[in-house]
C-alpha cells in the first residue's frame, strides 16, 4: 500500500482507499457478509481509509461499517458525513447545515460506527441557507470536543471552501473525479493545493463505467439509480461506451485491467490525491488494488489526456436536482 498526508498537517492514509455506500444502497442487493469480508479485506490489504455517510441507506451502512471494524478501530481511518437528510422510508429531505443538526447527526453517526470519536467528519452537501462559517463553526465545536478529529467538505465551490478554511482548517475535499468527470481541474484543485488541502476523488472509475464491465442497462439491477443518471440514458449511454472503450484498449497496451487504468491516471494527477473507488466484493476490491503497480509516464499522460480530454463524457453527472446541490 502507498500512503498520502491528508491534507497540511493531516495524517497518512491510504492512496486508496475505500468507499462503502454501494454495500447498502444504490447500486442494487448488497449482501452483508460478503460487504464485512470486502471491508476486513481492505484493512488486511493496508487499505486504512474508510469512507462512509449518514445517508446511505438511511443510517444502515455506517451501522454495517461499525460492524466490520469492530475489533479492529486502530486500523482505520474513518470518515462519514452528514447534510443530507432523509426520512425513514428513504425520501430525501433537503440538505442540513444548521449547527443544532450537525450536533445531532455526529452523535447519531458514533452510535451507528460505535465509535467514540470519527476521523474525518464531512459536511456532504453545503447548505445555501446557512452560512458556512456557522456550520464549520460547529464542526470546529466537535473537534474540540474530541468527538473529531479533521473536518472536510464534499462538493464545494472555491469561495466558500476560502470561507470555511478561514473559520477552521478544512483537511479535505471530497468531490467526484475520473477519466470522465474532470470538472475540478483548475480552480478547484488549484484552491485546495494553495490551502494545503487533500482532493478526496469519489466515484474514481465513473460509476462503474470506466471498468468496461456495463456494456448495456440490462447489465444494471433493476433498482440501480444509475438508471436514472444522465450519462446512462440512451442518448448518452453508447456515446460514453466508445469512451470507456477507449479506456479499454489503453489498458490493454499497460497490461492492466481498465480500473487499474484509471485508477492508476488518477493517482498520477498528485500526491495530494487520493481515491476512494467503491465496491462490495473482495474480487473488486483486489483487482483495484492493482493500480498501485501501474506506472504512467509523462507522455502516457499526454496521450490519456488526448484521447480522453476534458469534457469527454456525454450528459451531466447527476439529474438536475442533484446538480443544483454541487459547487455551490
Amino acid at each position: 500500500m502507498q500512503y498520502r498526508q491528508l491534507g497540511a498537517d493531516g495524517p497518512d492514509v491510504s492512496a486508496l482507499g475505500l468507499g462503502c455506500m454501494g454495500m447498502s444502497e444504490f447500486y442494487g442487493q448488497g449482501d452483508d457478509a460478503e460487504s464485512i469480508a470486502t471491508l476486513r479485506r481492505a484493512l488486511d490489504l493496508g487499505v486504512n481509509f474508510l469512507d462512509t455517510a449518514d445517508m446511505y441507506g438511511v443510517g444502515r451502512n455506517e451501522v454495517l461499517v461499525g460492524r466490520a471494524i469492530n475489533g479492529r478501530r486502530d486500523e482505520v481511518f474513518l470518515a462519514t458525513k452528514f447534510g443530507n437528510m432523509r426520512g425513514p422510508n428513504g425520501e430525501f429531505l433537503g440538505v442540513n447545515g444548521r449547527p443544532d443538526y450537525v450536533r445531532q447527526s455526529c452523535e447519531a453517526s458514533l452510535k451507528r460506527l460505535g465509535v467514540d470519536v470519527i476521523d474525518l467528519y464531512y459536511q456532504h452537501r453545503v447548505d445555501p441557507e446557512v452560512p458556512i462559517e456557522e456550520t464549520v463553526g460547529a464542526m470546529a465545536d466537535l473537534v474540540r470536543a474530541g468527538k473529531v478529529r479533521w473536518l472536510g467538505l464534499s462538493e464545494a465551490a472555491p469561495a466558500t471552501i476560502r470561507r470555511a478554511h478561514a473559520v477552521h482548517p478544512i483537511s479535505a475535499l471530497q468531490s467526484e473525479y475520473s477519466l470522465w468527470s474532470r470538472d475540478p481541474e483548475g480552480v478547484l484543485l488549484d484552491t485546495v493545493r494553495e490551502l494545503g488541502i487533500a482532493f478526496v476523488a469519489y466515484s474514481p472509475l465513473g460509476r462503474g463505467f470506466l471498468t468496461s464491465q456495463i456494456k448495456s442497462l440490462d447489465d444494471l439491477p433493476e433498482d440501480d439509480w444509475r438508471r436514472r443518471s444522465p450519462r446512462f440514458q440512451p442518448e448518452t449511454f453508447a456515446r460514453n461506451l466508445r469512451l470507456a472503450e477507449t479506456v479499454r484498449q489503453m489498458a490493454e497496451a499497460k497490461n492492466c485491467t481498465p480500473a487499474q487504468f484509471a485508477l492508476a491516471w488518477l493517482l498520477a494527477q498528485g500526491d495530494d490525491v487520493i481515491a476512494i473507488p467503491g465496491t462490495k466484493r473482495r474480487r473488486y476490491l483486489e483487482e483495484n488494488m492493482g493500480a498501485l503497480r501501474v506506472r504512467l509516464s509523462t507522455a502516457d499522460l499526454i496521450r490519456i489526456h488526448q484521447a480522453v480530454p476534458p469534457g469527454a463524457a456525454s450528459g451531466e453527472r447527476y439529474p438536475e436536482a442533484g446538480m443544483q446541490a454541487v459547487n455551490r
